[in-house]
């Protein structure tokens, strides 16, 4: 293999199985493969728009953004190994501009994200994966759900 890979980025939603069940393992894999660093990211929804925002709690994006790390926590604690050397991140907002984000600031060599026939109840749908394999600048693996396994 040609390429070296230092950082790794997985974008997920850990409420949604879907979105890392087939793209994570892969990118434990390559994380092991390059002795890279395995950056798991998520997006949470941005509560700050100025037509709600008078509406909501105070401190509500903090709430959000702080459940979105404990999520990402958990998720890593339980499916990634302690021999990975992993990160995790969260953005808030869009979620494919946001994923760019995280990547330029873990200065990701590789995104390795799911794709898959999208559900209303989906996060992280194919969409996004199309958006963020046009414009990140870096190498994007996207891991297209293996039928036999959707639950």
């Amino acid at each position: 293999m040609s390429n070296n890979y230092n950082n790794i980025v997985v974008p997920v939603d850990p409420a949604h199985e879907s979105s890392w069940r087939e793209a994570l393992p892969m990118a434990i894999d390559l994380a092991l493969q390059h002795q890279a660093t395995l950056h798991l990211v998520t997006v949470v929804p941005d509560a700050d728009v100025p037509a709600i925002a008078v509406h909501l709690p105070k401190g509500l994006d903090q709430r959000i953004r702080q459940k979105g790390r404990d999520d990402l926590e958990t998720l890593l604690e339980r499916e990634v190994p302690k021999s990975v050397t992993a990160a995790i991140a969260v953005g808030q907002g869009r979620i494919d501009k946001q994923i760019l984000r995280l990547a330029r600031e873990a200065d990701a060599d590789l995104i390795v994200m799911a794709s898959h026939r999208p559900k209303a109840t989906d996060y992280l749908i194919s969409a996004n994966a199309a958006y963020v394999t046009r414009h990140a600048k870096c190498s994007v693996l996207v891991v297209r759900e293996n039928q036999g396994n959707v639950k």
